[in-house]
């Protein structure tokens, strides 16, 4: 009786996993037709980059701009209301592998993913790009810089991880707590739903204290991030950075590039004074910039925004 009573509950288990993950896949096919893509796609060698890329033109100026987004974010959120301000020169949004609409075969670390901006710039013919890195997507920028430093011309980076976070906010706690396959079995069951019923979390914790933008969901993307391919790359992002950011941390004294930080006096995810203060008095040449808001700034700030990726981009003019 046991065994019998075992074996129904585990048919109807699998069952339950089954409607599920159907439901799921269901839900990621309609988000991703309320937000489809908005660029193009690129191969390289096996993994497809989604870019959005205004594309060279003769007479604009130099350095192109190269816009990396951060944790559970895609390239929607600099495409609401910050890449149209540089109509002057070229300028290039990524999703980071596994992210939006980029795919990838496997969860890839910091490395991997600087490796794979490096052969993007490579692929897309840009010539020393500023690179504009939010986030997690500024510690990608900053392993960039490490690793593959002939390819850049600067860093721009806005609310950027840059140290170990000690206590990390609950909405990040949740996910380092949980393993692989755990989150493998949220995201294909439960994760998706709770994400879009617990959409307050974003706004009280990632956008305060300012206010989250009208139709940030669909014109920034945000709803990409319910999908279960989203949650799995967050969680991978999560779980890496503890391996990876304490020899980074090491090595920011040869960093020998014109970087500039902006932070959020009132950033409620990331500590200002230890991403911010500390990285510059390590990072040889960087300079702080801190102005009223949150975390999201490239959304909720845009303007600010601009006016310090132009004076990053004067820094990085030689003059004559």
């Amino acid at each position: 009786m046991l065994i019998l009573a075992a074996f129904w509950l585990v048919l109807w288990g699998l069952i339950a996993l089954g409607v599920a993950a159907l439901f799921n896949w269901a839900l990621a096919r309609f988000i991703e037709a309320l937000v489809p893509p908005i660029g193009r796609f690129v191969d390289l060698g096996g993994l497809r980059l989604h870019v959005a890329d205004s594309g060279p033109r003769p007479g604009l100026s130099e350095p192109p701009l190269l816009f990396i987004h951060g944790l559970l974010g895609q390239l929607n959120e600099f495409a609401f209301a910050l890449a149209a301000r540089f109509p002057e020169r070229r300028v290039v949004l990524i999703d980071r592998p596994g992210s939006g609409y980029s795919r990838t075969a496997h969860p890839q670390t910091l490395a991997e993913q600087a490796r794979t901006v490096a052969r993007a710039i490579e692929a897309l013919g840009l010539e020393k790009p500023l690179v504009v890195g939010h986030s997690l997507g500024g510690a990608v920028a900053l392993v960039l810089a490490l690793d593959h430093r002939d390819r850049i011309g600067g860093l721009a980076l806005v609310a950027p991880l840059t140290h170990l976070v000690a206590a990390p906010p609950k909405i990040l706690g949740e996910l380092a707590r949980r393993g692989r396959f755990a989150w493998w079995l949220a995201a294909w069951t439960f994760g998706p739903v709770v994400t879009l019923l617990r959409s307050g979390v974003a706004r009280d914790a990632v956008f305060a204290p300012d206010p989250m933008p009208a139709r940030f969901w669909s014109l920034g993307g945000g709803l990409l991030a319910a999908r279960p391919s989203a949650l799995l790359a967050a969680a991978s992002d999560v779980l890496t950075q503890p391996r990876e950011l304490p020899g980074m941390i090491r090595r920011y004294g040869a960093l020998d590039l014109t970087i500039g930080v902006l932070y959020g006096k009132g950033d409620k995810l990331l500590d200002p004074e230890r991403q911010g203060v500390d990285f510059c008095a390590e990072a040889p040449g960087a300079e702080l910039t801190r102005i009223a808001g949150g975390h999201m700034l490239p959304l909720t700030r845009p303007g600010e925004t601009e006016a310090f990726i132009r004076g990053v981009l004067a820094r990085m003019t030689p003059k004559s």
